[in-house]
């Protein structure tokens, strides 16, 4: 599988690893149901280096959740860009929870990467960051994730052309938890398309 001509740019000296995890997505990953086939020749852009986007919002040696983490997105690629950062992926799903746990010990994450298996909703910690990818429309996804988000925290979700409206949408989620909410776009690469996130803090 060609490697990314900005994967070096973005994942410096774990640019070996990340190439490691793309393989493993375009292989076992399909193997096992989590990508589909045709998604191989996006691999990279679509999947691996998108998923980096969120990591212009995470702070500093911060801790992170990644909830329905599914074939590790975006907390595997975020834990390669950002060495600082501690990532738990939390994944319901055993078929899931076990090609996370797999790949963590593969890739020799495991010191900073935790997998737990299990729904958000029945997690208990908070964390600095909590991240979702294709999870769920964000007035179901606060009511799984805003539990997590620690005093100063953050959820940062990775959306599409909808997020304006999923905002909107939320907003009686927004009061409730009291968070503010906020839409930007961020290109994870110098020439890349823009990926927009959600953010909602205290």
């Amino acid at each position: 599988m060609l490697t990314h001509p900005a994967a070096g740019q973005v994942f410096g000296d774990q640019v070996g690893v990340a190439e490691e995890y793309a393989q493993l997505l375009a292989t076992r990953g399909v193997e096992w149901g989590l990508i589909g086939p045709r998604e191989v020749d996006r691999i990279w852009e679509r999947h691996v280096l998108n998923s980096v986007a969120v990591g212009f919002e995470v702070p500093v040696e911060a801790s992170v959740v990644d909830v329905g983490s599914g074939a590790g997105l975006p907390g595997i690629p975020l834990a390669l860009a950002r060495p600082d950062v501690r990532v738990t992926l939390v994944e319901p799903l055993l078929r899931r929870a076990n090609f996370l746990t797999e790949v963590v010990e593969e890739l020799g994450l495991a010191d900073r990467v935790a997998v737990v298996r299990g729904r958000a909703e029945d997690h208990g910690a908070t964390y600095d960051v909590v991240t979702a990818r294709a999870v769920a429309r964000l007035p179901k996804l606060l009511g799984w994730c805003a539990p997590l988000i620690g005093r100063r925290g953050r959820l940062i979700a990775l959306k599409g052309a909808s997020a304006s409206d999923e905002v909107a949408d939320a907003s009686a989620e927004l009061r409730r938890f009291r968070l503010t909410a906020r839409v930007v776009t961020v290109r994870p690469y110098e020439g890349a398309e823009p990926t927009t996130l959600v953010i909602c803090e205290r």
